[in-house]
């Protein structure tokens, strides 16, 4: 499911202009952005846990050439699914 369906099915369940939802939802993205990029952690009740992850700095293998490269240290998104999300996929 895209951006643009997602809008268009809450839309339909809620009657809200799907102008109005696609503002709500880019507003939402930006603000876990921001708020992961200070180093603070998003948690929504339902859905899971957005936070950075400190990745090491570790050796790894070319797999063409069987080359060593060492892999610099760095920052990454992580998303932990709510206990009630993952059973629901299930």
């Amino acid at each position: 499911m895209t951006k643009d369906e997602l809008v268009a099915k809450v839309s339909e369940s809620t009657g809200v202009k799907k102008v109005d939802l696609q503002k709500a939802l880019e507003s939402i993205i930006q603000t876990i952005i921001e708020t992961i990029k200070t180093g603070d952690k998003v948690n929504i009740t339902g859905l899971g846990i957005f936070k950075l992850k400190d990745k090491k700095a570790r050796m790894a293998r070319n797999p063409k050439t069987g080359e060593s490269i060492s892999v610099p240290a760095k920052k990454a998104p992580k998303f932990l699914p709510a206990k009630n999300f993952k059973e629901a996929v299930k």
